[in-house]
């Protein structure tokens, strides 16, 4: 791992990364500083979220990333730390395992931290964005965004809608300044996967990769303005089966889920 060497092309930019206390998002707060940005780091959690901030000289703004109201509070305070904000990484997530008959709970917040986070954001950020004519826009979407996630029907439909409304900003908003990036890793070594038990661990510890190489990936893409961010470029081989041969991919997906059953992971 080579790690992400000190940049000028993000020196003195505003970043504000959302779930950052730990896992992905604490490495796009670690990378953006190394780049010479200036970062909000945010988190439910208020102590990890100022130990990421010392760390790496930013400022901390714990607080909800979903609601509309902690969304109004965080990007307020982050523009009085930052003046303006150039970079906006909706990397705050959930996971919640169970399939059709998962609790509502689930669903919900699936998509209202999955999804409706991002949708609020932006609401909040294009307007300034918009004025100007520059913003960046990255959206923590998982290959499940673009296939599927096993053992967990609400994170794999949320993903896909985050993925829905990142491409919609894109197309919609690219000639007026906007980028827009969707970081689409599949196994990560952090505690989201840890929370996916017997299943992450079949399905995704295999290839998983520190949360450092995610970010790194990210930047790569971020200064290629590319709209994909794939840290596992095998994503693009299944992606692409599966937009142009579904019956295939949905069937060795299948096989994929039966071999868990015949394990009893499932």
């Amino acid at each position: 791992m080579s790690g992400v060497e000190p940049a000028g092309d993000f020196a003195g930019q505003g970043v504000v990364v959302t779930g950052a206390g730990r896992g992905i998002g604490a490495a796009l707060a670690r990378a953006f500083a190394a780049a010479g940005a200036r970062v909000v780091v945010n988190d439910l959690d208020a102590a990890a979220a100022q130990t990421v901030a010392a760390e790496v000289g930013g400022t901390a703004a714990p607080g909800d990333a979903a609601s509309a109201e902690g969304l109004a509070v965080l990007v307020d305070r982050a523009r009085a730390a930052l003046g303006e904000i150039d970079v906006w990484c909706a990397n705050a997530g959930v996971a919640p395992v169970g399939g059709a008959g998962a609790p509502a709970a689930a669903w919900a917040s699936a998509w209202e931290v999955n999804v409706l986070a991002h949708v609020r954001a932006a609401d909040l950020l294009l307007p300034r964005w918009l004025e100007r004519g520059s913003g960046r826009f990255v959206a923590t979407v998982s290959a499940a965004g673009l296939l599927t996630m096993l053992g967990s029907a609400p994170y794999a439909v949320s993903k896909h809608g985050a993925l829905a409304f990142a491409e919609w900003l894109a197309a919609t908003y690219r000639h007026r300044g906007l980028h827009v990036h969707a970081l689409c890793p599949q196994g990560v070594r952090t505690d989201m996967l840890t929370s996916t038990g017997a299943v992450g661990e079949a399905l995704l510890a295999p290839t998983a990769l520190d949360a450092e190489d995610v970010a790194e990936a990210t930047l790569d893409a971020l200064r290629e303005d590319r709209f994909l961010v794939l840290p596992h470029p095998e994503v693009a081989e299944y992606y692409a089966v599966r937009a142009t041969e579904p019956d295939r991919w949905l069937a060795g997906i299948n096989r994929l889920q039966q071999g868990l059953e015949r394990s009893e992971v499932l």
